[in-house]
């Protein structure tokens, strides 16, 4: 069979199926690009975390959008106004006694932000699917977290330094003021 003899009506249908296929696999890349670039901008540093850890950006991206999933299965919640005045005086109180006993002042810091993502709808058992939890709504601190905790479990051994405990205050308050926060008031404007 030659070109000529080639049915008009296949040379078209081929055509299409070229140009369907074709613009299948654009809108897939797009997407796929869009899908990078959101979670890039949306996890910061935690997304080049996952990459590390899972050896590839499309493996680290299924694990991120697994956890947006699993988070968006919770029950979270805010704090109401009592809960929040509650836990804002307990922090106080913690970072108080960091000068008498810093370790002591840590490993309450770290009882208390276990406390208050409780409290908020977390779940706590364990630490990993916690710091991957929070890391949905709050990426910005969430390698805060991981280093205050992992100094924390280091005061035990006695393998943390005063200067360590301290850097620990400081990354487990920026966790905590980011999850007592009040909600922002969002004004809307009324249709004229």
């Amino acid at each position: 069979m030659t070109l000529n003899m080639l049915d008009p009506k296949l040379i078209v249908l081929a055509a299409a199926v070229i140009v369907i296929i074709a613009v299948l696999a654009w809108l897939y890349v797009r997407n796929r690009r869009g899908t990078t670039a959101g979670l890039r901008q949306k996890f910061g540093s935690e997304y080049e975390r996952a990459v590390r850890e899972h050896g590839s950006e499309r493996k680290a991206e299924a694990k991120l959008v697994d956890r947006e999933k699993r988070v968006e299965k919770l029950s979270l919640r805010e704090l109401d106004p009592i809960e929040r005045e509650r836990f804002s005086k307990q922090w106080e109180s913690v970072q108080s006694r960091f000068v008498d006993s810093p370790k002591g002042a840590v490993a309450e810091a770290d009882d208390l932000v276990s406390s208050l993502m409780k409290t908020r709808g977390y779940p706590v058992s364990d630490f990993d699917q916690r710091a991957a939890d929070i890391s949905v709504d709050h990426p910005r601190v969430v390698e805060n977290y991981r280093s205050a905790h992992e100094i924390a479990l280091r005061v035990g051994k006695n393998g943390a330094t005063t200067e360590d405990l301290r850097n620990a205050m400081i990354h487990y308050r920026s966790l905590f003021e980011e999850l007592v926060q009040a909600p922002p008031i969002i004004e809307r404007k009324e249709a004229a």
